[in-house]
This record gives structure tokens, sequence and C-alpha cells, in this order.
């Protein structure tokens, strides 16, 4: 059998195709460089309207920010940066601005300059450098923006910008410090990305523990699977039964140190499978990250002689991955254990909250239809019973045919109004506001002080910065007005005229 020549590849083709992709993209951060444009302009309107009213000028820029993310679809932090960077650009960035509109620089290059800047704008404000500062940090950043990626222009631009700046590495350590933060973004299928912004030490601490602790699930899985292969040799003396479990449970962070194992011929016992309060339920097996195992052996385990923990025997078996087992390990440790002695007690009884809606015939087990995460989406079954075992704050909604909350049984009726509002809701009712209800205030939509009733169709809940604009000391030409219509609807309009529908969030229904 001969192979067959291959066709010769059109290279000429592939050369058009990729060249007018870059085309396309220049075009598409010009334009992104005129909507930054259009932004300086309204940003003139902003100071005009704060000269006129200083005292509002937290109002007038709250506004602003609102007007445009609304009208955008972005949210308000989004915007916020495109406002900052726009300002930036037009202030004090002129050679950046330029390569902007020609297309040498994307939106990504730009955003990294301008942020990073922010450190040299500061120190010209405070003096502690001279205003052509800024024309040197520009040259210098222009020099790898133009030939690198934004990633690397990013790293480039801050070191820079601390170099002319004469900060040390602890001075810029002490500032990143105060960008800390946890954030959390949903995936679809049940998942979710949690994001923890945090000192490096922290970060690289938190890692190795993590390591450290599924090292000691997956050598008892190891340990379980190699025993009921056949009987192990025990070629010393055992010792006591309390002083030699290597760890009860996984939470243990002693138990998973590798300065704990025991001298050679000793005999140790391990728990076989995390205890965790909610493991994966029969994933697949699949290699674990960073390393290659054989199948285990009791030869495996790092040359130890292990015996079975005869109270686990009855457990199923355990096939989550390195990176499973690492999930898992981290949920249980930050909805289980308690702040640690050094926080105070002021916060030992803070606990993680969830909003679930679950259908009572799930509940019991007769079905197997998937609840809802409110504000998230679909959520096992299994998951949802087990939330529901550790919690007895659960209240029953009743639901029209279209998923709409028109009932709680709750016994108060002020606290009736407050629950199916919370489930109604879900989060902050201005339009692309995901800020969650219990971070929001229970505001009248037509004031109180005005005759407005507290009726649920004359309630919603709002975050502490979108309920602000539509206070009445805002300037009239800052504020934002909004009325509610049937259904839990909102109509916002702004201060513009532009109109936001708001459509309280459905509950879908599983069949």
């Amino acid at each position: 059998m001969t192979n067959q020549p291959t066709a010769p590849l059109d290279l000429e083709e592939r050369r058009r195709v990729r060249d007018a992709w870059t085309a396309t993209r220049r075009r598409i951060a010009a334009l992104e460089a005129e909507a930054a444009e259009l932004l300086v302009a309204q940003i003139a309107f902003h100071d005009e309207d704060v000269a006129a009213t200083p005292h509002h000028r937290d109002a007038i820029h709250r506004s602003m920010v609102a007007e445009y993310a609304a009208a955008a679809r972005l949210s308000t932090g989004t915007m916020e940066f495109a406002f900052a960077d726009a300002l930036a650009l037009s202030t004090a960035l002129p050679r950046v601005r330029e390569a902007f509109h020609t297309g040498s620089l994307s939106p990504a290059h730009v955003r990294e300059i301008a942020r990073a800047s922010a450190v040299v704008a500061e120190a010209i404000r405070n003096r502690v450098v001279a205003p052509e500062t800024m024309a040197l940090f520009e040259t210098a950043v222009l020099v790898v923006a133009e030939a690198e990626t934004a990633a690397r222009t990013r790293v480039h631009a801050r070191r820079v910008a601390s170099a002319l700046v004469g900060e040390t590495i602890t001075e810029r350590h002490r500032r990143a410090a105060d960008e800390r933060c946890v954030t959390v973004r949903s995936v679809d299928d049940g998942l979710a990305v949690l994001t923890a912004i945090l000192p490096e030490w922290a970060a690289v601490a938190i890692a190795d523990r993590l390591s450290q602790l599924t090292r000691t699930v997956i050598r008892g899985r190891d340990a379980r699977a190699a025993g009921a292969a056949g009987p192990t040799r025990d070629a010393g003396s055992t010792r006591d039964a309390e002083s030699t479990r290597d760890a009860e449970t996984a939470r243990d962070a002693g138990a998973a140190s590798d300065a704990g194992s025991p001298t050679d011929g000793a005999t140790r016992r391990l728990p076989v499978q995390h205890d965790g309060l909610l493991t994966a339920h029969g994933v697949a097996t699949d290699r674990p990250c960073g390393e290659t195992r054989t199948d285990p052996t009791i030869s495996s385990v790092d040359g130890d002689t292990y015996a079975l923990d005869p109270e686990a025997e009855s457990l199923p078996v355990d096939t989550r991955t390195w990176s499973q087992v690492q999930a898992d390990l981290l949920t249980d440790l930050l909805l289980t254990a308690d702040p640690s002695a050094v926080e105070g007690d002021g916060i030992t009884g803070v606990r993680g909250r969830l909003q679930v809606t679950v259908a009572a015939t799930t509940l019991v087990g007769l079905d197997d239809r998937p609840a809802e995460l409110d504000g998230h989406g679909a959520l096992h079954p299994d998951i949802a019973r087990a939330l529901a075992g550790r919690d007895g704050g659960w209240t029953r909604l009743f639901l029209d045919p279209h998923g709409q909350v028109v009932e709680t049984d709750a016994y108060s009726p002020t606290e009736s109004m407050r629950r199916l509002l919370r489930a109604r809701d879900q989060h902050c009712r201005f339009p692309g506001c995901r800020q969650p209800v219990h971070r929001c205030d229970l505001d009248h939509t037509w004031d109180h002080a005005k005759g407005g009733p507290t009726r649920v169709d004359n309630l919603a809940h709002l975050c502490r910065g979108h309920h602000v604009l539509k206070h009445p000391d805002i300037p009239d030409p800052q504020r934002w007005t909004v009325r509610q219509r049937p259904g839990g609807v909102l109509e916002w309009r702004s201060p513009l005229g532009a109109v936001h529908t708001d459509h309280a969030p459905r509950r879908v229904a599983f069949a």
C-alpha cells in the first residue's frame, strides 16, 4: 500500500485569512479608541455638573457610571474602569492614545498601561517626582507594548512605574495587599469559579496545605486498595491506636505533614476516604494533576506498611482524582472550619449563606428533579437534600404556573413579605447588578414618605450604590426614577431619558 501524496497547502490563502484577521483586530482597537474619546467627552459634562454642585460630586459620578453601564449592559465595575482608562489617556498618555487610535495597541494593552500609570500620576500629584516622569514612563512602556502581549506589558509597566517613583519592593507589596478580595463567577453545569486575590505567601501556603491534605487522602485510598488485594505484613510493633492514626480526619493539618511519617517497620492506620461535607459522586478516575502513578500496591506508598482502618470497610470506593480531592478539601475547610483565634471571637458565628429552591417531593426523595441555587442555576438534588439536612431555615414557597413566587408560609406578615421578596429578587434589581439580596436595602419603589404603601408590589431590593441614585437629595439632572409594574417588573428611567426594564428572576420549572 502506497501513501497518497497530500494536497499542497494553499499558503497564500491561509496568510490572507491571518492578515485579514489581524487587520480586523486593528480596526476594532481603533473603534475602541473612538469609544474612549466619547467617554472623555462625557467626563467633561461630568466636570461641569460637579463644578455647579460640588457637594453632590459622588452622586453625579454614580449616576454617570450607571447611565453608561445600563446602556451598554456592562457591570458597574467594568464601566468604572472604562472611565478611568479614558481619563488617563486624555490627561497623561498622549502617545498611548495615538497608538490606540492607529490600532497599534489593543484595548487590553491600553488597560494595563493606564492602570500602571496611576502609580506615576499619584507620585506627581504628591510632588514625589517631576511632571516629566510620566513622559519617561510612556516612552519606556511603549517600546515593550508594541512588541509584546498585554500580560507581558502589565509586568513591564508596573516595574517601570515602580522604578520611576522610587517605590521599594516592600512598599509595592504593602500597596498590593490592599487589593485582596474574593469573587465568584458561575460557569454553568452547576460549577463556579471562586477566585481569591491574596498575598503571595498566603496563597502558596494554602496550596501547600491542600497538597499535604490531599496526599494523606490519596495514601489512605491507596492503602485500602492494596489491602483489598491481600493481607499486609506487620514488620514491627503497632503503635497505640490513638497515637498511630495518621489522620482521623483530612482536616487535621498536622496529620498531613510528611515530617510525621512513622519509623521503619512501624504500621500506621490511615483513613481511606475524605469525610467531606459534600463529596463528589462517582467521578471517573483520571491521572492526578502533575503526577503519574501506577496501580496501587502495598509497596507503592512510600515503602511503608499500611493496615486498613476496619471502621472504613463499608465506605464506597473513592474514585476521585487528585484535583477533585483538593477541591473537596478546600470546600470542607472553608465551610466547616472556625476562624482562627487571632481574628477574635466576633466572627466565630459567621457562616456562608445559600438560597436554594427545591420541590418538596424532591426533598423527601420521591423524585430526583434538579433544585435551583438561586441566582446561579440548577443544583443536584442530592446536594440540595444534604444542605437541607444541615440547615433548619427552610420556608415553603408557592409558585404560579410561570414560576413566579406568589406566597410563602412564614407566620409573621412582615417577615413573610421579606422572605417572599428575598426569594423573588435574589439580587439587586438595578439593571445588570448582581449584588445578593442580603447586601441590599429593601426599598419602597414609590417613596413611603410620599404615600407609597408597604406592599410586596411596591418593594424591591437595591444595593446601596444603586439605591442612592433615586434618593430625593440627589439633584434632578442626575436622579434616576423607577416604577414597579405587575409581576415585580421594575422600569427605570435614566437622567437622559433612557428606559431600562428589569424583570424579576424567573425560576426554572424542571419537568
